[in-house]
């Protein structure tokens, strides 16, 4: 992205991690969270299981609830994944106050808006991937 769009760049890891908790979650839940935040952590030079909580997190709720938020209409399951980024970026800055780093401003939570502007298209988009190879 563009240096000037860069506090509203989507949270790709996380909208995926829900993606596949949503429809695989026999086979996607928080070990692969935790697995992709650690690599998350180790990539970013962040502290190590920074992301790895918040999207094990994540991760937990959306296999907990996945039944249920697959029989809502896509703009339901838009604002629970909302939420869910939410979560995550809630967590981030909980654990951002425990080691004394400073509050963001309000640009922080752009992220979440725009995950939610983005899912509906992110899910078809995945959707016909995960089919066309055949694993849902």
């Amino acid at each position: 992205m563009p240096v000037g769009m860069d506090e509203l760049r989507p949270q790709w890891v996380p909208l995926t991690l829900i993606f596949w908790a949503l429809s695989a979650p026999e086979r996607v839940g928080v070990f692969w969270g935790f697995g992709v935040g650690l690599v998350l952590d180790a990539a970013t030079g962040s502290l190590l299981g920074h992301n790895a909580f918040g999207l094990s997190l994540v991760a937990y709720v959306a296999v907990q609830l996945s039944q249920r938020v697959r029989l809502f209409p896509i703009w339901q399951q838009g604002l629970f994944v909302w939420v869910l980024l939410l979560v995550e970026r809630l967590s981030w800055l909980w654990i951002s106050g425990v080691t004394g780093q400073p509050m963001p401003t309000l640009i922080y939570w752009a992220p979440t808006f725009v995950g939610l502007l983005l899912w509906p298209w992110l899910q078809v988009v995945l959707t016909d991937l995960a089919r066309r190879a055949g694993v849902i």
